[in-house]
This record gives structure tokens, C-alpha cells and sequence, in this order.
């Protein structure tokens, strides 16, 4: 796969995107969202061809307001009966199975391949283990069941997918995945290591480490420098992680039981672009943004392939004989984008 967008053509579209949302008070966001898929998935090209986005912003913009009118409605009651003050956070958790497959499949079926529209077949009973079950258990064991949840989420969502009445299968090992979580901590903690000698060494520089006039800005200091600390760990290591699942999952996919996708993304590199495109955007005020997006982009889709077993020809032509003229058009009809 390859990845054709440039930072400067990107920027026209980021900066109209950025000053209409400004001016509409975050309306123009449900537009900007369309605009900015369609431009990063018209660019991605397998086979010599792009994908397609076929979102309207007038369905992302209804989705959004569907759930801020109920999480707004769920606090307003709350608030007015002191007794179900845990009413927010349990019809939240109630519905976001639901509004998880509901955003799945909005994506899949907004996006096209060859006139070819994705589908997705998963149920909200079926995500609640992935996502419910497998955020607790990351939560409550402070990451280390981390690698357990990607599996579900990666078998989940992998195995509900479908193109063209074909289906996608997922079953991504564990093993490299609890790698990739515990290489990441290692990365993590070099990073902070680095970073905390390089404060203590400019306080001893300073001085401030041994003068009492001093001890309340040290003080300060340190504590500002453990949090920084503790952030630079949990970045580096969740960013490495990602990369490290992107890789797993992807490599365990299959395409109608024969055909096999491949990631080679370099978790090193891969982490080295998001936290220089991070540093350069804030750096630049956030004007190197799209060169920052298209950077990232373009290195993760190059890395990124299909192996085809038979004739590409044979293959493509067995799933547009699949998809019916009518079948090709239910997208229009099915409901929002809830942004989950």
C-alpha cells in the first residue's frame, strides 16, 4: 500500500476546517471530520487504487447531538435526585456496547474499495468483553492485561468485518502482544530515567539542590519534574504499545480465508515520528499539524500490505458480482455517526 498526500495540499484543507469550526462555534467539526477522511483515505491507494469516504456531515453532526441531549438529560436527572447520582455513569456504561457497533459499522459501511462498500456484522453483546470487560481489567491491573484486551478488541472487531459478502478473520496471538506491552515499559522507563537525570543534573548545576533559600522552587520543580516523568513513560510506552498491536493484529488477519495482511511498522521509529510530530506541532503552535498527520500516514500505510493468494483480477471481480446495485446503496439510509 502507499500513501500519496502532502503537507501542503493537506494544510488548505486543515486550515478552512479549523477557522469554519471557530466561526460556527464547533458545528462546522461534523464537516471538517468528512472533509479530512475523504482526503486521507482518497490518498491511501492498494492496487493502484484509493479508497473512498462517504460520510455526510449532516450525519455526524446528528450522532454527536443524539448523545450530548442524553448524557445531558442523564446528568439533569442526577442532579435533581440526589439518589441516582451513579445514573450517568450506568446508563453510559449500558449503552456504550451499543454505541460502539453502531459506530463500527457506520464507519465500515462509509468506506469503499473499488465501488466495494465494507460492512460490519458484530452485535453489542459481543463487544461488551472487548471493551467493557477488557478496559476494567486493564484499569484494575494497571496495564498488565492490557495485551488480553487487544486480543478481544483485535478478534472483535476483525472478525465482524466484511467486504463484499466475503469475511475478515482476526485471531491475534498473545505472546507478542504481552512483548510489545513489556518492551514499551522498558523504552518508557529509559525515557524517564533520561529525563529526571537531566533535571537533577541541571538543579546540581544550579545549585538548587543545595541551597535552602531554594528548597520551596526545588520543591516545585521536582514535583513538576515527577509528573513529567511519569507522562513520558506512559506515552512512550502506550505509543510503542500500539504500534506493537497494530502489527500483531494486522499480521493475524486473513480476507476470505485465504488472503493474509501485513505490518511492518517499526515500533521504534513509528514512536520516534508521534512524539517528534507531537513536540513540532506544539512547537509551531500547531501550524505543522498536517505535515505532522501526513508524516505519520504515509510511514504507517507504506509499511503496510496485502498478500493476495491467485489472480487480483479473479479475486476483485468475485466481490463486485457479490455486490448488488441495490446493496451498494443502503448506506444512505443507515442512521449516524456517533463518534465512538
Amino acid at each position: 500500500m502507499s500513501f500519496t498526500g502532502s503537507g501542503k495540499e493537506y494544510f488548505g484543507i486543515w486550515i478552512v476546517n479549523i477557522l469554519l469550526t471557530i466561526l460556527t462555534l464547533g458545528i462546522y467539526s461534523a464537516w471538517a471530520k468528512v472533509r479530512r477522511n475523504r482526503y486521507f483515505f482518497g490518498n491511501t491507494i492498494l492496487l493502484g487504487r484509493t479508497f473512498e469516504y462517504h460520510a455526510k456531515g449532516r450525519q455526524i453532526l446528528i450522532g454527536r447531538l443524539i448523545v450530548i441531549g442524553a448524557l445531558v438529560a442523564v446528568n439533569l436527572v442526577a442532579v435533581f435526585v440526589p439518589a441516582l447520582v451513579f445514573l450517568p455513569t450506568i446508563a453510559f456504561l449500558i449503552a456504550l456496547p451499543w454505541l460502539l457497533v453502531k459506530g463500527l459499522r457506520f464507519n465500515a459501511r462509509v468506506t469503499s474499495y473499488r465501488n466495494v462498500r465494507f460492512d460490519f456484522d458484530g452485535r453489542p453483546a459481543g463487544a461488551i468483553q472487548p471493551f467493557i470487560v477488557g478496559g476494567l481489567l486493564t484499569l484494575i491491573t494497571l496495564g498488565l492485561l492490557a495485551p488480553l484486551a487487544s486480543r478481544w478488541v483485535g478478534a472483535y472487531v476483525g472478525t465482524n468485518l466484511r467486504f463484499g459478502g466475503k469475511v475478515f478473520e482476526t485471531k491475534p496471538p498473545l505472546l507478542p502482544l504481552y512483548q510489545g506491552l513489556f518492551l514499551g515499559l522498558g523504552l518508557g522507563l529509559a525515557v524517564g530515567v533520561l529525563v529526571m537525570a537531566i533535571v537533577m543534573g541541571a538543579l546540581r548545576f544550579s545549585g538548587m539542590l543545595y541551597d535552602v533559600d531554594q528548597g520551596p522552587a526545588t520543591f516545585i520543580t521536582l514535583t513538576i519534574t515527577s509528573y513529567v516523568v511519569l507522562l513520558s513513560i506512559l506515552v512512550v510506552s502506550g505509543v510503542f504499545y500500539r504500534a506493537a498491536v497494530r502489527n500483531v493484529v494486522w499480521r493475524a488477519s486473513t480476507f476470505d480465508d485465504t488472503h493474509r495482511f501485513r505490518s511492518s511498522i517499526s515500533r521504534g521509529h513509528y514512536t520516534w515520528i508521534a512524539i517528534s510530530n507531537t513536540i513540532v506541532t506544539i512547537l509551531s503552535l500547531g501550524m505543522m499539524r498536517p505535515w505532522a498527520a501526513v508524516r505519520m500516514a504515509r510511514y504507517t500505510w507504506e509499511r503496510t500490505g496485502v498478500v493476495i493468494a491467485g489472480n487480483v483480477g479473479t479475486l476483485i471481480s468475485e466481490v463486485e458480482e457479490q455486490v448488488s446495485a441495490a446493496g451498494a446503496e443502503f448506506i444512505e439510509y443507515e442512521d449516524f455517526d456517533f463518534g465512538f
